[in-house]
């Protein structure tokens, strides 16, 4: 009989165990993190926060070392699945992320705030820091909210996505102007994209059936579509056809009456050039 298979007890959460690759890798070589700092390039600190799970680091420091451990592509790709891991997120989100990782398409309105798959990571740090998350949990939530991004900046599979964004979204400034900034040409830059689609709900459109709340709709693989509903306090998965369609009914009266597609990267860039540029030191 062919030998059994020894199951390990290293952890299943993808997130978890892509720290614990790393110190098994490092631990089988007898390196210190001084040592990894200077055989690799990159600083020990960001090891040492890499192996205890305080940040994943790039994409660029963790081919640096599938490299120098001759474990290519191992370790970047545990570094993709931990980046979408949905248990970074809390529990009332994560069948949410998970259902979002595996849609054919997703269209979204969003009432105040750019929507968590367009921030960059200064809107979203500052967003999250609203929210009450302060240092490691703070730089935990950024990490996996803007790591949400990798969804749309797939190569070759990415879901369309479509974004209504509310003009409030794009009147409402960081207070870090530069960062203001950046968000808006990201979401400039994203609107070039084949896959991403951005309108602009003008304030002259009056009220909508979606007046106070933000809405994800995600087209699944069998074919349903469901429905995130989210405001300041909480959120609520609905998969109910009957609300589902409802809901969709008043996004697209909203949509009817949207800016167009290139009005709204005009309105983008109008919003952009109001922005006062830091003065060059």
């Amino acid at each position: 009989m062919p030998q059994r298979l020894v199951i390990t007890e290293r952890s299943h959460e993808p997130r978890k165990r892509f720290a614990e690759e790393l110190r098994r890798l490092r631990g089988e070589r007898g390196l210190s993190l001084r040592e990894l700092e200077r055989e690799v390039g990159w600083d020990s600190s960001l090891f040492s926060k890499m192996e205890s799970g305080g940040t994943l680091g790039g994409p660029e420091v963790v081919q640096a070392l599938d490299q120098y451990y001759g474990t290519a592509p191992l370790l970047l790709t545990l570094w993709e699945l931990a980046l979408g891991d949905p248990t970074q997120f809390k529990e009332q989100y994560r069948r949410y992320m998970m259902l979002e990782a595996e849609a054919t398409s997703l269209w979204q309105y969003s009432v105040s705030i750019v929507p968590g798959l367009l921030q960059t990571d200064a809107y979203a740090r500052e967003v999250l820091s609203l929210g009450g998350y302060r240092g490691k949990e703070l730089d935990r939530q950024v990490e996996a909210r803007t790591g949400r991004r990798k969804l749309l900046e797939r190569q070759d599979d990415s879901p369309p996505f479509r974004a209504l964004l509310s003009e409030a979204v794009l009147r409402t400034p960081l207070r870090d102007k530069q960062a203001w900034r950046d968000q808006l040409e990201y979401l400039a830059e994203a609107a070039e994209r084949p896959d991403v689609n951005i309108q602009v709900l003008p304030y002259s459109a009056g009220l909508s059936g979606l007046v106070s709340t933000d809405v994800m709709f995600l087209r699944l693989l069998d074919g349903t579509t469901v429905a995130y509903t989210e405001n300041a306090h909480r959120g609520e998965l609905i998969e109910e056809n009957a609300p589902v369609e409802q809901l969709q009914r008043a996004y697209d009266a909203m949509r009817d009456v949207a800016f167009s597609l290139p009005e709204s990267r005009s309105f983008v860039l109008r919003m952009l050039e109001e922005v006062p540029c830091e003065p060059s030191t």
